[in-house]
């Protein structure tokens, strides 16, 4: 989950992270639904669901390739901070213009990685 969204950004080329800020993971959840095998090809898909002052959070579906089942759903609620102080701050409203919000459903995620 944590490679989706450090590449999610990278998907975007007029994003550019603030000096001295960065996103610190508050909280994981995970759901496992279904097994994945060796040499089964899954894809990542994430996006963000719900965005608040200082926090976003961010939801993630793996699939396999071969059937199209979703094997795993995830959330993370990620704090944006200054790293000079370690204190959560506002995401700058460009930051967030670059993410626009995917109401919460299955199977309609934005962004594959």
């Amino acid at each position: 989950m944590q490679d989706a969204a450090i590449r999610h950004p990278e998907s975007i080329p007029e994003y550019r992270q603030p000096e001295n800020t960065g996103w610190f993971a508050r909280e994981h959840r995970i759901e496992y639904l279904a097994p994945a095998h060796l040499g089964d090809e899954i894809e990542v898909r994430t996006w963000i669901a719900d965005s608040k002052r200082v926090r976003a959070q961010r939801k993630y579906e793996f699939v396999r390739k071969a059937d199209g089942r979703v094997i795993v759903r995830g959330e993370t609620q990620w704090i944006f901070v200054d790293l000079t102080t370690g204190r959560p701050i506002p995401i700058p409203a460009e930051i967030q213009a670059l993410f626009p919000l995917v109401p919460d459903q299955t199977d309609s995620a934005a962004s594959a990685s």
